[in-house]
Formats: C-alpha cells, structure tokens, sequence
C-alpha cells in the first residue's frame, strides 16, 4: 500500500425503486426534486450513512469488516455523532500545542476524511475547514415520478383524528438512476490528518451505504456502480468531467420521461480506451 493518498475521481451510480432516496424538510420529506423534475440526494445524506456504519462498533457489520480493516475502524469515531459532547471534544482540539497531534485529529474519522464544521473560538488552533474527500449532489439523469398515498394502521396514528391513518405519509420515487460524484484531493491531507489508511477505509464502506441501511420509506435503493479512478500524479491526469460523463449512463429511447426500470439505460461498464491511458487505474467498488 503506499504511505501516500492519490488523487482520485469517483462517480456513484443509484438506482431508487419505490424509495424515498433523500426526504426535504421543506417540503414535508417529499423526495428532493429540482424545478425540472429531476431528483436529488444530498452529499450529507449519503456521508450520514457512511458516518452510521462506522458508529457502530458491535453492529453485526462492523465485526464483519476484514480483521486490517476493523483493526483500524476500532480506533476510528464519528464527530457528528448524535449526542456528542461539545466541552470534550473542544478540550481534545486544545490538549496539545499542535492542532495536528490532538486527539481531535487521531479520534475522529470523518474529520480527517470530510473535513470539520465544528466552529469553536480558537484563534491559531487550526480548525479543519475542508476535508480531503468531498461527494457532490447527486442528480437524476431523467425526471423522476413521485407517488403519494396514506399510511393505514391498525392503531391510530393520533387518538380522535383520521384514526389509523398516515395522509400521504408514503412519498417515494416511482424510479430513478441518480449519479453522484465524488473527488478525492490529497491537497488537504496535511491540514486534515487523513491518512491512506482512511480512504481504504472509506472505499470499504462505500458499497454497503444502502444495503447496510435500509428503512421502511427506502427499502430498495440499488448502488449499480461505485466507480473509483486514480489519478497518474497530484495535479490530475484527466480532465475529471471527461470521467465522469464518460461512466454517467445514458437514457435509451430518445425521450427525457421518467424511467421505469434499469433497462431503460445504456450502462457503462469501461472507461473507453484513451481515457483509460490517462489515469492510473478504474475500478468499480461495488465488484470488488
């Protein structure tokens, strides 16, 4: 392995059937839909879900990791972890005179690796502001439908109104293909503390995001692809849209109407030829 973390492109390709991807607030947890009917799943939802993964240390899945990859995960934490304690995490920012050599540093996983918006009065302390790995939004190739219908419950949901109803409780996405993208820039690394052994980790836990954590508003959300590509050197040797169109699957039949299955898509299982000359390698995590 080398003691080095290399630049890296990734792309994420999901599939949602009958799920609820990533639920808006704003509009009452409908699934997020842009003005041109397009779906969304936010980067902190998908970083949650690696975040819970790692939290968990008697989860059945984390004793399931490969002993050098849980070895390692035992000493790894979550900062934002519900609950935390914004006195002691503050004190192990500060424990050392350099902010690198902290406990804060060597504790918390998704510090080092997303970077850190625990905004605290410290002057010189050198708070992290930006990880070394950043997911972006993930967008529908084409218009998604979303279905609405009422929850029924045996047992009231509220004891005198609309007993044993949900109204349009049940939100999910008839069918879509979403594409996230996701960099890896070892620019940050020495302001972080990342290490090569935490983007190991992280390609790790990349494929079980969905599996791992199913609901009963998401119990099918399929990760097709988990694309991993390295660069040659730190400054990129390609272009990383050229990558990314270049693995995003494209809808057949010539129309922009929502999808209703898997089918309906030209995948990509290969970066073409003279891209694949310019990187280092391509792999999909998901096979792997």
């Amino acid at each position: 392995m080398s003691d080095t973390i290399k630049r890296a492109t990734g792309l994420l390709v999901i599939e949602v059937v009958n799920s609820n991807p990533n639920g808006d607030p704003d509009r009452e947890s409908d699934p997020r839909q842009r003005p041109d009917g397009c779906g969304e799943i936010s980067p902190v939802s998908f970083k949650r879900k690696l975040r819970d993964l790692l939290d968990d240390h008697d989860a059945p899945f984390f004793q399931a990791l490969p002993e050098k990859f849980r070895t390692y995960a035992e000493r790894c934490f979550i900062l934002e972890h519900r609950g935390r304690d914004r006195k002691e995490i503050k004190k192990e920012m500060g424990e050392v005179a350099h902010f690198m050599e902290s406990e804060f540093v060597r504790k918390y996983w998704d510090a080092r690796v997303f970077g850190n918006t625990f905004l605290e009065d410290g002057g010189d302390k050198g708070f992290i502001k930006t990880g070394v790995v950043q997911f972006g939004m993930g967008v529908s190739i084409a218009p998604i439908d979303i279905l609405r219908q009422t929850n029924t419950n045996k047992a009231g949901v509220q004891e005198g109104k609309n007993a044993g109803m949900a109204p349009l409780a049940y939100r999910v996405v008839a069918h879509g293909v979403y594409c996230m993208p996701f960099f890896v820039n070892p620019n940050y690394a020495h302001k972080s503390g990342c290490t090569v052994e935490d983007i190991e980790l992280l390609k790790v836990l990349i494929p079980y995001a969905y599996d791992m954590n199913r609901s009963a508003i998401r119990p099918d959300v399929r990760l097709r692809h988990a694309w991993y590509i390295e660069h040659k050197h730190l400054l990129g040797s390609c272009p990383e849209y050229l990558l990314i169109e270049a693995l995003t699957p494209r809808k057949l039949g010539g129309t922009n109407d929502p999808s209703t299955s898997w089918s309906d898509y030209e995948d990509k299982t290969a970066l073409p030829d003279e891209i694949r000359a310019r990187v280092e390698s391509c792999v999909d995590l998901v096979t792997l």
